[in-house]
Parts: structure tokens; C-alpha cells; sequence
């Protein structure tokens, strides 16, 4: 017999426990992610060798999440989420054994491993603890503990570095993600449920993942290499950095909200990719003028651009693949936004090394730009 539980949607426990449990992971990966880069550039490296270290975390990270759809099959969501938050943060403290490439790049590795473990599966229970008439304002919720602590921490990282050191940062962003997976138990999974769809096949080529998987990629390459260089671009400006990094997260955490409600509430689905990559490329060619209150305000403006695509794109993708193909739809998800993550570290950065910042950042908003184009040419069904 068929069980009829339903999911308990998105004020039940499991769904508040996932939550939990993805902002202490998301606050290692946060914490970190413009810290490493600082560590081997003090250590000797250049541009290209600060941006490797991202691009190497985001390497390994969508290698693993092309594997976790089949893994959530065979072994479940809150194992996979559980081991990956595990992985993302026992490596962490030994980062600060050396800041010489090679070993921050193994480290950096293994780290990803966890992260796309922790990161399909995490967006997978957005749609599987929920109803399919919530995935808009699920995802914006997911969106907040995804974004809460990149608020507060991609800014306090830096800070944090000068006041306190590399050592104590690199042991509190291990610690966190461990503490996460200690709450995954608390994550009950809802039985079938005889009324829900099983939707259609899930398909990696499907036409209509396209365009929200090409909007995700060429936004993430722009915040990859704004969050990865912009300390580093305009170095000596106190707390310019930290303020900067600080309105990206929140403009992305506002973005997520307020394009949650709009799917949900009046069926805007699919007409908030284009306004959110138009934005995120107004932001770059801030960041290429620069200067002063300017550095800021277009953070701001790519951090809400791309919060809106990544909500948008993410429920497109759920109806894409249908309630069969929720972990594939979250793998391509994940693997747009953290290969273009990583693409941005080092692409820009070979960029950065020959031709400055400013080029690095102008480059992004012309990726965007085409993104836009291509995107037009080929509308998302809605």
C-alpha cells in the first residue's frame, strides 16, 4: 500500500532542521572563501595562483555533484548531506600548516568533494520536504540560510584575518559544517504521496534546462571573480572590502526573497532571468570604474541580480525535470553555479595577472551581456 503522507512544506521541523543544518555548512564554505585566496597570496602566489584555489574547490566540486543524483538514489539525501558537510569541514584547520600552493590546493579538494556532496542534496530537500506549490518561497528560504552566512561572513573573513589570524579562522571554519551534520538526523523524509505527479523523465539535455542553467553560469562566473578579487583589487581601503563583500551577500539574500514571492505569488516564473542578469552586469561595469562608494553600490547590484536568477532558474529547473528528477535538477543547478564560480576565479584571473582588475571585471559584464543575448534569443518556457 501506497503511503499518502505529504510533505510537511516549508514550516514543518524536517525542512527547518535542513535549513539549520545548511547555514552552519554554508558558513564554513562562506567564511573561507575569500580568506584562502588571501593565504596563498601572502604565501608567495600571484593572481593566478590565488584564483586556482577557488577554482580548484569548484573543480572538484562539480565533478563530485555530476555523481550525488545517483547517490541520493542509493544511499539517501541525509546521508549524502551529513558526509558532505563533514567533508567540507575536517579539512578545513590544516590549511593553516602552510600557505604554499600545493598543499592549500589538496586541501581545497577535498573541501569540494564535501561542498558538492552538501550542495545537490541540500537544494534536493528544498523540493522533496515541500509541495510543489511552495518550491518558490522554499527555495527564497533556502536561499536565506544559503545567504546568511555569506552576508555576515564573506565580509567578517577578511577582518577577521587581520584581527585574530589565519589559524583561528581556518579552525572556526571547520568546525561549523562539522556541528551541521551532527543536525541532519533531525531531517525525516516525507513518504510518497498518491496525489503527487511523478512527473516527467528526468533528462540532462532537456531543452528547457537551458536557458536557466546558461543564466546561473554566466552570473556565477561575475560573483566568483568579484568575490575572489576584489579584496585584492583594491587592497589598503579599510573597510571598503568587508563593505562591499557585505552588499553582495545581502543584495543576493534579497534578491532570493523577493523572487521567491514573485513565483509563488504571481506566477513569474521564468521572467526574472534577463532583469537579473542585466543587473549583475550593471554591477561589473561599476566595479570597473570603481572608487569609493561606487565599489560598494555595484556589489550590491550583482549580489540582487544574481539572487533573483538563482531562485528563478532553480524552480524552473524542479518543473523542468519533474518530481522524479528533483536530485538531477539540483545537480545542474549546483554545477552551473559552482563551475562558473570556479571559471571566474581562474579565467579572470588570467585575465587580472596580464591586464589588471578593472579588465577581469569588464570581461564578466560582457559575458553577461552575451548571456542576455543568447537567453532572448531562446525563451524559457514557463
Amino acid at each position: 500500500m501506497v503511503s499518502s503522507r505529504v510533505p510537511a512544506g516549508i514550516t514543518g521541523a524536517p525542512f527547518r532542521f535542513m535549513l539549520a543544518s545548511t547555514l552552519l555548512c554554508f558558513s564554513g564554505y562562506a567564511l573561507l572563501l575569500p580568506v584562502v585566496p588571501l593565504w596563498v597570496e601572502r604565501g608567495g602566489s600571484g593572481a593566478f595562483g590565488s584564483g586556482a584555489t577557488t577554482a580548484v574547490l569548484m573543480a572538484t566540486t562539480v565533478a563530485t555533484q555530476l555523481a550525488v543524483p545517483w547517490l541520493l538514489v542509493r544511499i539517501g539525501h541525509r546521508w549524502v548531506l551529513a558526509a558532505g558537510s563533514a567533508l567540507l569541514g575536517a579539512p578545513a584547520p590544516f590549511l593553516a600548516l602552510s600557505p604554499e600552493l600545493a598543499p592549500v590546493l589538496a586541501l581545497s579538494a577535498v573541501r569540494g568533494v564535501g561542498f558538492g556532496l552538501a550542495t545537490v542534496a541540500g537544494s534536493a530537500l528544498v523540493a522533496e520536504l515541500v509541495p510543489r506549490e511552495q518550491h518558490g518561497r522554499a527555495a527564497g528560504r533556502y536561499g536565506l540560510a544559503v545567504g546568511v552566512p555569506q552576508l555576515v561572513l564573506l565580509a567578517v573573513g577578511v577582518a577577521a584575518v587581520e584581527r585574530f589570524g589565519f589559524t583561528a579562522v581556518f579552525v572556526v571554519a571547520g568546525a561549523a559544517p562539522v556541528l551541521g551534520a551532527l543536525l541532519v538526523p533531525g531531517i525525516r523524509m516525507p513518504g510518497p504521496s498518491s496525489a503527487a505527479p511523478a512527473g516527467p523523465r528526468p533528462r540532462w539535455g532537456t531543452r528547457s534546462a537551458l536557458v536557466p542553467a546558461l543564466a546561473m553560469i554566466t552570473c556565477s562566473v561575475a560573483q566568483g571573480g568579484l568575490i575572489t578579487f576584489l579584496p585584492l583589487a583594491v587592497p589598503g581601503a579599510g573597510l571598503l572590502v568587508p563593505a562591499a563583500l557585505l552588499a553582495t551577500a545581502a543584495g543576493a539574500l534579497l534578491g532570493r526573497l523577493v523572487a521567491g514571492e514573485l513565483v509563488d505569488r504571481l506566477g513569474w516564473g521564468g521572467r526574472l532571468l534577463v532583469p537579473g542578469m542585466l543587473l549583475t552586469a550593471a554591477g561589473m561595469g561599476a566595479e570597473v570604474v570603481g572608487g569609493g562608494a561606487l565599489v560598494v553600490v555595484g556589489a550590491a547590484a550583482v549580489g540582487f541580480g544574481f539572487g533573483m536568477v538563482q531562485n528563478d532558474s532553480l524552480t524552473l529547473l524542479f518543473a523542468a525535470f519533474g518530481s522524479s528528477g528533483y536530485g538531477a535538477a539540483s545537480a545542474l543547478w549546483n554545477i552551473a553555479y559552482d563551475a562558473g564560480t570556479g571559471v571566474g576565479a581562474l579565467g579572470l584571473g588570467a585575465v587580472a595577472e596580464p591586464f589588471g582588475y578593472p579588465a577581469a571585471f569588464a570581461t564578466a559584464a560582457a559575458l553577461l551581456c552575451a548571456g542576455v543575448v543568447a537567453c532572448s534569443w531562446r525563451p524559457v518556457a514557463r
